[in-house]
C-alpha cells in the first residue's frame, strides 16, 4: 500500500467551538465546511488501519499510551461497548506499536477501551501493529479522538498542554487536535492559568465550552485562595462535573454578576453498522431532534433517507398504531 500523507490538510481544519466533536455528516443543520473538515479528519484516522494486516494480541502484553487524553471514561458508553463486543465481537481493530522500551510488548496508539474490554472478557484483542515514532503516535491518537470521541474542551486543552510540555511544536499539536494555532494557544493559556488540582477536581465538564473556561481561568488566576475554599466544602465532590464548574465560577465571579445558565448539551446516543460503514449519533433537545450520519457510507445513507422520508414516516405511524392498539 502506498504511503499516505497523513498530515495533509490538517492545519487548515476549522476550529471547533463546541465542547464535543461534531458528527462527520449531518442530515440537516450542520455547516458544509464542518462536514468537510471532520469527514477529512475521520479519513485521516481511518488511513492508519486501511489495508493493514490485522493480528490478535494478548491484551496482557498491550500497555497504555504514553500520553493521556481523557479525564475519565464515560461508564455508560463503556458498558455499551463491552456488551457490543461480547455479543458480536470486536468490529474495529485497535492501533498499536511495538513498545519502544520493552521487547515483546506493545503500546496502544488508540483503542484503549477495546483493550480493557478484551481483558475483562478474556479474549484476544484485534490490532493493527505499526512501527511508528512518538510524533506519529501523538498525531494518530489525537486525530482518532478528534474524529470519533467526544472530548471536552478541557480534555483537549490538557492534551495540548501535555504535548507542549513534552517538547512537541505547535504544528504537531494543531495536527493532532484538528485545531488552528489561535485555538491551541487559548487551550494552553487556560491550562497555565488554572492550577492543575482545580482542573482535576472540576473534571471534564462536558457542557462547558471554550469561552467559559477562559473566563474561569482569568478569575482563578486572581483568586486562588477563593478557589481552594470552594473546593474544600463537603458537598463539592458530590456535584456533577458541570455543576462543580458552575459552583466554582459563581464563587470567583468578583463582580457578583449572575452566572450565565449553562444549558447542558445532550450526550448523543450512538450507533454503527456491523461493518462500520455507517455511524449515527442521535441528539434530542426539547422539541428538536437531530440525526447525524458519518463514516464511509454516511453521506449516501443520508441522501437515501431524505429521498424516502414519506415511506419512513408512514412506517413510523403504522408502528405507533400497533403499539397503541389503534
Amino acid at each position: 500500500m502506498a504511503r499516505k500523507n497523513l498530515l495533509a490538510g490538517l492545519n487548515d481544519i476549522e476550529n471547533e467551538e463546541s465542547s464535543s466533536s461534531a458528527a462527520p455528516y449531518a442530515v440537516r443543520g450542520a455547516s458544509k465546511s464542518m462536514i468537510r473538515s471532520v469527514s477529512e479528519l475521520a479519513k485521516q484516522a481511518d488511513a492508519y488501519l486501511e489495508g493493514e494486516h490485522v493480528v490478535e494480541l494478548d491484551p496482557g502484553v498491550v500497555d497504555g499510551s504514553f500520553i493521556s487524553d481523557r479525564m475519565g471514561d464515560d461508564q455508560e458508553q463503556y458498558q455499551e461497548l463491552r456488551e457490543a463486543i461480547r455479543e458480536r465481537g470486536q468490529d474495529t481493530p485497535i492501533l498499536a506499536r511495538p513498545h519502544p522500551e520493552a521487547e515483546g510488548r506493545y503500546m496502544v496508539v488508540f483503542g484503549h477501551r477495546r483493550v480493557q474490554v478484551a481483558k475483562e472478557l478474556g479474549r484476544k484483542v484485534r490490532a493493527v501493529v505499526k512501527a511508528i515514532d512518538d510524533k506519529m503516535h501523538v498525531i494518530a491518537q489525537g486525530q482518532e479522538n478528534s474524529a470519533r470521541a467526544n472530548l471536552t474542551f478541557i480534555e483537549k486543552a490538557m492534551f495540548a498542554s501535555r504535548l507542549e510540555d513534552m517538547g512537541y511544536d505547535r504544528d504537531v499539536i494543531c495536527s493532532a487536535l484538528a485545531s488552528n494555532a489561535a485555538a491551541v494557544s487559548k487551550m494552553i493559556s487556560v491550562i497555565k492559568r488554572i492550577p492543575a488540582p482545580v482542573i482535576s477536581r472540576v473534571g471534564a465538564a462536558p457542557a462547558i465550552g471554550r469561552e467559559r473556561w477562559v473566563e474561569l481561568s482569568l478569575l482563578a488566576g486572581r483568586k486562588p485562595e477563593a478557589a481552594d475554599a470552594v473546593m474544600a466544602t463537603p458537598e463539592f465532590d458530590d456535584l456533577e462535573s458541570n455543576d462543580r464548574f458552575e459552583r466554582l465560577f459563581s464563587a470567583l465571579n468578583e463582580k457578583g454578576k449572575p452566572v450565565r445558565k449553562t444549558t447542558a448539551k445532550p450526550v448523543p446516543r450512538t450507533w454503527s453498522s456491523d461493518d462500520n460503514s455507517v455511524s449515527a449519533a442521535f441528539t434530542r433537545s426539547g422539541k428538536a431532534a437531530t440525526i447525524a450520519l458519518g463514516a464511509t457510507d454516511g453521506p449516501r445513507f443520508a441522501e437515501w433517507i431524505s429521498s424516502n422520508l414519506g415511506d419512513l414516516y408512514e412506517a413510523f405511524r403504522m408502528s405507533e398504531k400497533k403499539e397503541t392498539g389503534d
